[in-house]
């Protein structure tokens, strides 16, 4: 579990197909805060989506196995050598939780729509399928590329948030511009709410 609280802005060192065709992919991150205490088979969450610790670098580097799953469903398939990605090592069971409750599993793609530069914030505008945005709720939490945000609209076809300075700076969203593609998290308690209602109806 994350807390969408990113804790450095790594790097894509290297990107392999050991299959071939492209259908699964190796990353090889640098990230030398996130592998400063990690193992093999540690979660890190990379751009919002949880990927396991394969191996590690004594140049602060990790590589993790992306399932052919993830690529299509996820981002990740867009990176490339030299792409900047969140990174957030799982949160430890003693620690605050200073964002919200955020798996690592990636619920859809919103693209950038807008943004607008504020004197110390930015308003950014996504749109995204509505398959996802039923799941989003105004002034409720959202992961977006593993950050943990506050909505500030909704409707049917986009949703907003606003980045503060910190945000700004130390995520990967300061450097968004419209086209670019996000991963999307919904706040888990949605999807359990939809399912305990759905549940009731049939039975």
């Amino acid at each position: 579990m994350f807390t969408g609280i990113v804790e450095e802005i790594g790097s894509v060192r290297e990107i392999a197909f050991p299959g071939g065709g492209g259908t699964d992919a190796v990353l090889t991150i640098e990230g030398p805060l996130v592998t400063s205490d990690a193992s093999p088979g540690d979660s890190i969450a990379v751009d919002g989506v949880c990927l396991t610790v394969s191996a590690l670098g004594d140049d602060g580097t990790f590589r993790a196995d992306v399932m052919p799953e993830s690529l299509r469903r996820t981002t990740l398939g867009d990176l490339r050598p030299g792409s900047r990605v969140d990174l957030e090592r799982a949160v430890r069971v003693d620690a605050r939780l200073g964002g919200h409750v955020v798996q690592g599993h990636v619920d859809g793609v919103a693209t950038l729509a807008s943004r607008d530069p504020g004197d110390r914030w930015d308003d950014l505008v996504f749109s995204a399928p509505a398959a996802l945005l039923r799941y989003v709720a105004e002034k409720g939490s959202i992961a977006v590329s593993g950050v943990s945000l506050t909505v500030t609209h909704v409707d049917d076809t986009t949703f907003g948030v606003s980045l503060i300075p910190t945000t700004l700076e130390a995520t990967v969203l300061g450097a968004l511009t419209p086209g670019d593609r996000v991963n999307v998290e919904v706040d888990v308690l949605a999807k359990y709410v939809e399912r305990l209602l759905a549940t009731g109806a049939s039975s």
